[in-house]
């Protein structure tokens, strides 16, 4: 029986059962929305709390630049501490969410996964066993992702106080400043994207061999280093992939936005929010791809080693001989003709 390609199947659960990935647009795009409301009603309500004074107004109706400058920084003067006060809250708030709803989403998509592979006989006999695991292992993972992301987003204000360091009003370097930014946000996005590559792997040994947080992080590396030519070759082909879509994305918006001087500005929003869209679904379906790929060099064996020992050799005469020749029927070992002993006289 020949052995199926992890990456093949990754394709094959995305094509042949959408389900997955509609399941991972749901869950992704409601919290999205629902942190996108939550953050325009929070800017609502930050806007309700800044004093407007009728002398504002007025410097607000005069239509000139420097009069409006000068009205909107009198009204947001003081409320600096409001903002990070808002900004804490927030962010505590839907990072609490964010870890709640994604290791529920992420435990209910890789059961489905796994019991896909296991009816279609992807799965060893040794992986069939149901397994028991903990969504609080599922919470550490998602607690570390939050984690680096939070840290990778400090990484690159860093960056970019870093590059106005390195230059002065009296001596000034934009192109220091921008190369020095550039270098320390790439670094920072290599280091957080790798990290969060590992963590989103170290989900599936949770669910598959019930790991906790640590071991599933552990497996994860294991994996890596016993399996790298096909976690590589699935992460290459799903990352091509998602290069194509972003290609064919960005070619395909570029239609509605040469047109933006003819169409209304409504269709040529409609047409690039649609495009882009699009882009997202396609991106998310690629994901839980990526994601069944992996999941299936799990639960496939290794590629079984066949070794074929040659039958031993004789020596006879200073050669070797095989010894099958000797023992078929088809040769008499009585005749003379086909020994190399003299025989006696």
């Amino acid at each position: 029986m020949s052995r199926s390609s992890p990456t093949l199947e990754g394709f094959r659960a995305i094509f042949r059962r959408p389900s997955f990935g509609l399941a991972e647009i749901a869950w992704r795009w409601s919290f999205g929305a629902a942190a996108g409301l939550l953050l325009v009603f929070a800017f609502v309500e930050y806007l309700d709390t800044l004093p407007v004074s009728n002398g504002d107004l007025l410097l607000l109706r005069t239509s000139q630049p420097l009069l409006i400058s000068r009205a909107v920084l009198h009204i947001f003067r003081g409320s600096a501490f409001r903002v990070v006060e808002t900004a804490v809250v927030l962010v505590l708030t839907l990072g609490a969410a964010w870890i709640l709803v994604a290791s529920l989403a992420r435990a209910a998509t890789l059961e489905a996964l796994l019991a896909h592979f296991r009816q279609a006989g992807v799965s060893t006999p040794e992986h069939k066993q149901k397994k028991s695991w903990r969504l609080r292992s599922l919470c550490g993972l998602n607690f570390f992702r939050l984690g680096a992301t939070l840290a990778a987003t400090v990484g690159c204000l860093a960056a970019v106080l870093l590059g106005r360091a390195a230059s002065n009003p009296a001596d000034p370097a934009p192109g220091s400043v921008l190369l020095i930014i550039l270098t320390v946000t790439m670094l920072v996005w290599l280091a957080w994207s790798t990290l969060n590559w590992f963590l989103s792997l170290a989900a599936i040994f949770v669910i598959a061999d019930g790991h906790d947080t640590f071991g599933a992080i552990t497996a994860a590396v294991d994996l890596c280093q016993t399996r790298p030519g096909s976690v590589c070759a699935a992460g290459t082909w799903f990352g091509l992939a998602h290069i194509t879509a972003f290609v064919v994305a960005s070619s395909v918006v570029a239609f509605p936005l040469g047109f933006a001087a003819v169409l209304p500005a409504g269709v040529v929003l409609g047409g690039v929010l649609l495009v882009t869209l699009i882009y997202f679904a396609i991106t998310d379906f690629l994901y839980i791809g990526r994601l069944a790929a992996y999941l299936a060099i799990v639960e496939m064996p290794d590629a079984p080693v066949s070794l074929e020992i040659a039958p031993p050799l004789l020596p006879h005469g200073g050669a070797y001989l095989d010894p099958n020749i000797h023992s078929s029927p088809a040769v008499d070992a009585s005749e003379l003709i086909l020994s190399d002993v003299p025989a006696s006289s």
